[in-house]
């Protein structure tokens, strides 16, 4: 009855999300209740998980969410997206300008939702375009995969935070491993196979996008780009030394206690942020009063994915304290399936039936974070790693980045499937193999 409970709560997710068009939030708040409901819990108890998961989750990433989101209005703002995708063109020459926009949105995507990084760089996609004759196809799905990948399982995104917050991994040992994963994925993805398939499908300019385009910035009026990126990157690089000073450093060592307050998620995005406003800020020419207008802009979009990703702590709280988390455990153990390929399947089918990322991460990190707390020798890093790379398959028609990408590049919903979709499934099944390849190593 356990695992009967679950796959009618995810029919139940899945239908009400795709057939009925209700909110993932409600959505998956239904679906929690459901479980406790179906599983006996007491009523009250059902309440008190729900309220305990959403508010653990939250507790933890609407700071990290908000941190984030402000660091990255700030880069938009001063124009550091920009001076860093011309910096890194310049240096690769336009023969590589495909590599450079890989490389562009997998700096540029790590303080930026998706959306946001595609908005911010599609203008220099457009740009290059029409200086250098090359299909807008070879330079734009570099473009996307990077800020895809690094959207999907690169923290400190949201989703990517939440889950290993909820598979309690350690934060600076996903950094490392989800580099490691990501940046080869993306080039297969990007580069590669944008080249291939820009023979075939080009793409074009949709005029009214152009016309709206906003002129570009002389280089005077850019930040640079040393300070660019060390301000994005500072809380990594923050994160990575709290991870070396655990591994290097006795627990009651002084220095690693201080390395890890300085590195925690939430002390080190703030930090960024603080830097943001001196190095994109103050230094650009913006005032104070600027600066509270775009710290204050920029969290209301952020409301819709908080509240589901708090629903979806939920639903994983109350999947453990109605015992059918342990359940699923037990059944996964006794089955030859891996933890890691269990966590990319899940999310995988809930990414395909919803379209949404960031609801499949949540729910299959729910449903296999059970499971990784009794299988010894299943690495959480990975697991977090698995689970994000599942949220990106196949994106098509329910999802509302496939549109996105159509409108921009002016394709049919046959192009887009061949270009946007396929590029999201080379992505992440081949992010699966780099991990299944990493499991080898790490434990």
């Amino acid at each position: 009855m356990p695992l009967v409970i679950t796959l009618i709560a995810i029919v139940l997710l899945l239908v009400l999300i795709t057939r009925f068009k209700v909110n993932p939030f409600i959505t998956l708040l239904l679906a929690a209740g459901f479980v406790g409901i179906a599983s006996g819990m007491e009523l009250t108890k059902v309440v008190d998980s729900i309220k305990e998961g959403m508010g653990n989750t939250l507790g933890f990433i609407a700071i990290v969410l908000a941190l984030g989101t402000m660091l990255g209005k700030m880069m938009a703002e001063s124009g550091g997206a920009e001076r860093i995708a011309r910096s890194m063109i310049n240096r690769m020459g336009q023969q590589n300008v495909h590599w450079a926009m890989m490389f562009v949105a997998f700096i540029v995507g790590i303080p930026v939702f998706f959306q946001v990084g595609f908005v911010l760089l599609i203008p220099l996609v457009f740009t290059i375009a029409r200086q250098t004759g090359m299909p807008l196809i070879k330079i734009g799905i570099p473009l996307v995969a990077g800020l895809s990948i690094v959207h999907g399982i690169v923290p400190p995104h949201p989703a990517a935070m939440a889950a290993v917050d909820l598979f309690k991994a350690d934060v600076g040992k996903t950094i490392l491993y989800s580099i490691v994963v990501a940046l080869p994925s993306a080039i297969i993805a990007g580069p590669l196979y944008g080249s291939w398939i820009s023979k075939r499908i080009k793409g074009s300019v949709a005029p009214e996008l152009a016309a709206q385009l906003a002129e570009p910035k002389s280089d005077r009026e850019l930040p640079g780009f040393g300070i660019t990126v060390f301000t994005i990157l500072l809380p990594v690089i923050l994160m990575l030394g709290a991870t070396v000073a655990d591994i290097t450093l006795p627990k009651e060592d002084q220095l690693r206690q201080w390395a890890d307050f300085i590195g925690s998620p939430i002390t080190s995005l703030l930090i960024a942020t603080i830097v943001s406003f001196f190095t994109l800020g103050f230094n650009r020419g913006f005032n104070k009063d600027d600066i509270l207008r775009f710290t204050n802009d920029c969290l209301a979009p952020t409301a819709t994915i908080l509240l589901v990703i708090g629903a979806g702590g939920a639903f994983n709280k109350v999947l453990l304290n109605s015992g059918v988390g342990d359940y699923i455990a037990q059944l996964a153990q006794s089955s030859a399936v891996s933890p890691i390929v269990l966590g990319w399947l899940v999310a995988a089918l809930i990414r395909v039936a919803t379209g949404s990322a960031t609801v499949s991460m949540m729910t299959a990190a729910g449903i296999v974070g059970p499971i990784a707390a009794t299988i010894p020798g299943t690495s959480p890093e990975l697991l977090v790693l698995a689970v994000g790379s599942g949220s990106l398959i196949l994106s098509h028609v329910n999802d509302s980045g496939f549109w996105l990408i159509k409108e921009y590049f002016n394709m049919s919903v046959q192009d887009t499937l061949k270009t946007w979709t396929m590029m999201e499934t080379i992505l992440s099944v081949t992010a699966l193999v780099f991990i299944l390849i990493l499991a080898q190593f790490v434990g």
